[in-house]
C-alpha cells in the first residue's frame, strides 16, 4: 500500500472458494497513479563507448512503444528496486547473454521491480523487467540467466509486436462481424474461437522462447537446465502462496504457463546443449549479490507479521482472527481464512469529509443495507460502520479517520454464514495507533546468507525465518530443498529476516 494514499485494487474472476470472498470483497467497491525512475542499460557488443541508449534507440519504434508503457509498470509493480549491488549482479548475468543474442544489435533496459511477485517480462524495444521476488527465490546466477534470456528472445523474435498485431486484427474481425450478424449466437462462438487462437499462439510465442532462451544460456556458459529448475521452483512457491491467493495474479506463471509437458520441452531442448557450454551455476556469486536483498513486504507500504500488519509510517496496525493468511498487495492488504470469510484493508484521503456516516453512504458501497449505517469509535478514532449485502454475500463495512486518512476494513462471508459480525468486531476492536515502542521494533525483512554449521539442520534453520507462520515450508522452497533434503557444514542457505 502506498504511503501518501491507499486505493483500492481490481481483482480478475476467482477460481476457487477463497478467491470467489476476495472477488466479493471487490465487487461490493465502486473501484474508480505516477513514479518515474531510470533503468540501467546493455548496450549490444558492437556499440562504441561514445554512443548512448538514446542515440542507439531514437528512430526505433519499438523503444517508443516500450517507453510508452514503461511508466505504468512502475506504477503496477511499486516502482524500481534500487540496490547498487543487486544491479552490478544482474548486469554481469545478462552482459554475458547480450553476447550471444539473436540480434547481438539490441540495446536492453532492464529494471528490477520494487516488488514481492515473482515475475519477469519484456516489452518491445527492449525493455526487460524482473521483480526482486523472483531474484529472492532464484538458488543461482544460471536460473536468473534463464528467466532472462526467455525474455531477451521475445523482444528478438519480437513477440510482443506479434501478439498486437493479432490481437488487433482479431478485435476488427469481431467487430465485423458483430455489425454482419448482430444479436446472435454465432458472434460469441466466433469470439471464443479467436481467443482460442490466441492463447494457441502466445503457448506457441512461450515454447520459442525456451527454445531461444536455453540455448542463448548454454552459449552464455551457464547451465542450460536452470530453466526447468526454476519452472519447478517457481510452481512450488506459486502452491505454497495459493491458500491466500487473489483472483489477479501479477506472477510469472501467470502469463508464462508452466506445464508438465513445457517442462519436458525445455528438459529435451537443455540435453542438446548438455556439452556446449560451461554449465555455470554460478551460485556463490548469486546468493553474495542477493545478501540484504529486501523481501516481502515494501517498507513504505507496511509490514506483515504472522497475523498483525503493522504500518509505522501511518502510526496504524490491526490483527486478523487465528486462521487466517495476510497477503499485502500493492494496493490493499488481503486476509482469508476458515469459512470461505475475506478481510481487505485499504484506505483513501479524507479531503475535509469528517461525516463518516455520510461517507459510507457516498456510492462507493454496492448493496449498503438501509439504515445500517451507525457512528462510533474504534480506540479513541472517529469511525462508522454498515453493512452491505450483494449476491452470495453479506459485508460488514467499517471507515475509521484519522487525521486525512480515511482507513476501510471491510470483511466479506457467505449469507448465513453466521461469522461475520464476531470476525469483524475482532479486527476493528485490534486497529489501533502504534505505539512508540511497537514502531521502533519495526524492521524489513531481507535475505540473509548463511552458512551452514555442525549440527544445522532444516528444521533448526528454518525456525529462524521471519515474516510467515509456514516456516519450513517457506525455507525449504527459497533454498530448492526436496523432500527429505539434507545440509551439509559449508553449505550457504537463505532465511528472511531483519
Amino acid at each position: 500500500m502506498a504511503n501518501e494514499i491507499l486505493r483500492p485494487v481490481k481483482t480478475g474472476k476467482a477460481a476457487g472458494t477463497r478467491r470467489y470472498a476476495i472477488a466479493a470483497l471487490a465487487c461490493v467497491l465502486m473501484l474508480s497513479a505516477c513514479q518515474s525512475t531510470d533503468s540501467y542499460f546493455i548496450l549490444p557488443a558492437t556499440a562504441s563507448t561514445e554512443q548512448t541508449v538514446d542515440a542507439l534507440t531514437r528512430n526505433d519504434p519499438n523503444a517508443a512503444m516500450g517507453a510508452r508503457e514503461h511508466p505504468r509498470i512502475l506504477e503496477t509493480y511499486g516502482g524500481q528496486y534500487r540496490d547498487p549491488q543487486v544491479e552490478r549482479l544482474i548486469a554481469r548475468i545478462a552482459g554475458a547473454l547480450t553476447a550471444v543474442s539473436e540480434n547481438p544489435q539490441q540495446t536492453y533496459r532492464i529494471t528490477i521491480l520494487n516488488s514481492p511477485t515473482i515475475n519477469a517480462f519484456a516489452l518491445p524495444g527492449g525493455y526487460l523487467y524482473v521483480t526482486r521476488g523472483l531474484l529472492a527465490l532464484a538458488t543461482d546466477a544460471s536460473e536468473i540467466a534463464a528467466v532472462l534470456s526467455h525474455e531477451m528472445a521475445h523482444v528478438t523474435a519480437n513477440h510482443g509486436i506479434e501478439r498486437q498485431r493479432r490481437e488487433e486484427a482479431e478485435a476488427i474481425s469481431n467487430e465485423v462481424i458483430a455489425e454482419v450478424l448482430p444479436d446472435t449466437p454465432q458472434v460469441e462462438q466466433i469470439a471464443a474461437r479467436g481467443k482460442m487462437r490466441l492463447a494457441a499462439f502466445s503457448r506457441q510465442q512461450e515454447l520459442e522462447a525456451d527454445a531461444i532462451g536455453i540455448r542463448m544460456l548454454a552459449e552464455a556458459g551457464y547451465d542450460p537446465a536452470a530453466a526447468t529448475r526454476f519452472l519447478r521452483s517457481m510452481a512450488a512457491f506459486a502452491q505454497y502462496e495459493s491458500a491466500g491467493a487473489e483472483g489477479e495474479s501479477l506472477d510469472f506463471l501467470s502469463s508464462h504457463p508452466s506445464t508438465p509437458r513445457r517442462i519436458q520441452l525445455a528438459d529435451d531442448q537443455a540435453a542438446l546443449y548438455a556439452n556446449v557450454g560451461a554449465n555455470e551455476v554460478g551460485q556463490e556469486y548469486f546468493l553474495n549479490g542477493i545478501n540484504g536483498l529486501l523481501y516481502g513486504s515494501n517498507p513504505d507500504e507496511g509490514y506483515i507479521r504472522d497475523r498483525n500488519f503493522y504500518h509505522p509510517k501511518l502510526e496504524i496496525t490491526f490483527e486478523v482472527p487465528a486462521g487466517f493468511s495476510m497477503t499485502d498487495k500493492a494496493n490493499a492488504v488481503v486476509a482469508t481464512g476458515p469459512g470461505d470469510i475475506a478481510i481487505r484493508f485499504d484506505g483513501v484521503k479524507a479531503k475535509g469529509r469528517r461525516d463518516l456516516g455520510d461517507y459510507i453512504q457516498s456510492g462507493w458501497v454496492t448493496g449498503l443495507v438501509p439504515g445500517s449505517v451507525e457512528t462510533t469509535s474504534v480506540n479513541g478514532m472517529p469511525a462508522a460502520t454498515a453493512h452491505a449485502v450483494a449476491g452470495d454475500w453479506s459485508f460488514d463495512v467499517t471507515v475509521i479517520r484519522d487525521g486525512n486518512e480515511i482507513y476501510r476494513l471491510l470483511t466479506a462471508a457467505p449469507r448465513g454464514s453466521g461469522q461475520l459480525e464476531d470476525i469483524a468486531s475482532s479486527v476493528r476492536a485490534s486497529f489501533h495507533k502504534m505505539t512508540p515502542q511497537e514502531i521502533a521494533s519495526l524492521k524489513p525483512l531481507r535475505i540473509r546468507i548463511v552458512k551452514v554449521r555442525p549440527g544445522d539442520t532444516v528444521a533448526g534453520l528454518s525456525a529462524n525465518m521471519m515474516g510467515t507462520s509456514r516456516k519450513l515450508a517457506l525455507f525449504k522452497i527459497l533454498n530448492a530443498l526436496g523432500p527429505g533434503a539434507t545440509l551439509s557444514v559449508g553449505d550457504e542457505v537463505k532465511i528472511v529476516s531483519q
